[in-house]
């Protein structure tokens, strides 16, 4: 056994460029394990700065001056974070609300509508199964808002930290974009002056997903913003929450779509049940899901992430598992990471 481990380190970690990196993979993995949570706004900071970034170097390839660019783009993100914080998530937050005290009263009407399947169906369904799904949904529904409710209360000593986030993400997005050379020369500093590895490792990452980060996060605005005027010209309730499930259905590839079609459906079919106005609303999500598949994604993403669609979904899987919802946001990210370790990784001749 010590001879196989031998001969594998021998193989795969014969140089010092190899063995920092195995290093830095494994103090990050750490990292994030562990401290997470208190570098969260740091993390979030160096993604939106990674986005506006973009944005600079555009204008700067135009002719703006450095500075200009970087003030231009921050003042583009301020523009879009005061505008998801004082009205999107607010009007977000009302609506989540409002659904949850409403939840109840939907479940009647529901019930209203099942109670012909026992006259329709009477060798599959029977009154009394029906009833006692009904009621132990019921039992679900009061504990979910009461758990809602809790951790509202329960949240409230959280809600000054994230105030501070609210703050300090911009402070920090502000001089990520401003001092961005400074940062990378300070850290560059600790890295050995010859790495072909590292750099065949970060070109390969920019050149994909500055392209994917970029294009995903005009994805979501997009598809969300059409979904929402869409849901709500047509009369559907909470058609900004619904529209936003929209949008973010669109980081989960395959997976997004279908699971966000339940509460589209459902939420249309206790508003009118089985008549126009509910099917006016299934062929309006669809069409911008075909949309979004066909004439969206091909037009923002000028160069496809190389991954095959199972290591996608094993991806959002593994991560997901890991992480919650932040592993399921970043699963592309860090799967393109891995493949590009993977290519790069130095492996000797045999000869």
């Amino acid at each position: 056994m010590f001879e196989v481990l031998t001969k594998w380190y021998r193989r795969y970690l014969f140089d010092e460029e190899s063995i920092l990196l195995l290093i830095m993979l494994i103090l990050g993995l750490v990292l994030l394990n562990y401290v997470g949570d208190i570098l969260a706004p740091l993390l979030v900071s160096i993604v939106l700065a990674y986005l506006m970034q973009g944005v600079a170097n555009t204008l700067r390839d135009k002719g703006l001056a450095n500075w200009l660019a970087v003030t231009f783009a921050f003042v583009l993100f301020m523009g879009g974070f005061l505008g998801s914080t004082l009205l999107l998530l607010p009007l977000v937050w009302r609506q989540l609300s409002s659904l949850v005290r409403e939840l109840p009263g939907m479940l009647d009407r529901t019930r209203d509508f099942l109670n012909v399947l026992p006259i329709e169906y009477p060798t599959m369904v029977n009154t009394e199964q029906l009833n006692s799904v009904i009621d132990l949904a019921r039992v679900e529904i009061a504990q979910f808002g009461q758990i809602v409710i809790t951790k509202s209360l329960a949240g409230l000593p959280g809600l000054l930290t994230l105030g501070i986030y609210l703050i300090l993400i911009p402070i920090l997005v502000f001089f990520l974009l401003k001092d961005r050379d400074e940062i990378i020369s300070w850290f560059v500093r600790f890295l050995p002056s010859e790495r072909p590895l590292l750099k065949r490792i970060w070109t390969e990452m920019d050149d994909q997903m500055s392209n994917y980060v970029r294009g995903k996060v005009l994805e979501i605005i997009i598809v969300g913003g059409i979904s929402y005027f869409c849901f709500a010209w047509l009369g559907l309730s909470y058609a900004a929450l619904l529209g936003l499930l929209v949008g973010l259905s669109v980081i989960i590839p395959y997976i997004g779509a279908i699971l966000v079609t339940i509460p589209v459906a459902a939420v249309g079919f206790i508003q009118w049940g089985l008549y126009e106005s509910f099917y006016y609303v299934m062929v309006a999500y669809v069409v911008i899901q075909v949309l979004d598949g066909n004439v969206l994604v091909p037009l923002l993403f000028s160069e496809a992430v190389n991954l095959h669609p199972l290591a996608i979904l094993l991806a959002v899987i593994f991560f997901g598992g890991i992480w919650g919802v932040p592993g399921v946001f970043f699963a592309i990210p860090l799967a393109t990471l891995v493949k590009a370790v993977i290519n790069a990784w130095p492996v000797p001749s045999d000869s």
